[in-house]
């Protein structure tokens, strides 16, 4: 099942307060980047992000989700109308996470 744009774009309307917040389809589903590295995504219009120790502990309580068969769970963000909470959510999983390697 792919997800639907208009949800796509609810949750980029959400995360407008951070600069360069971008998504790309993929498969019928949405990855979303920032600052150049993807934190998460929209799989069959949910929202998840990408584990890590410090998106944890922001998000006590949240079901961890597979956003497809074979892939690593993610965290499934229910709270979405808090802009404060999500735009730091981003940034704290963003720090965590690894730059891509640059291809040769």
């Amino acid at each position: 099942m792919s997800s639907s744009l208009e949800y796509v774009q609810f949750i980029a309307e959400q995360l407008s307060e951070l600069e360069e917040i971008s998504y790309r389809k993929m498969f019928g589903e949405y990855a979303f980047y920032y600052k150049g590295k993807v934190f998460g995504g929209v799989y069959n219009n949910r929202f998840l992000i990408k584990v890590t120790e410090q998106g944890k502990k922001l998000c006590e309580g949240f079901e961890q989700q597979l956003p497809y068969e074979g892939a690593k769970p993610m965290i499934f963000v229910s709270e979405l109308d808090d802009k404060d909470f999500l735009k730091n959510l981003v940034e704290v999983t963003w720090q965590a996470l690894p730059f891509p390697k640059k291809r040769k």
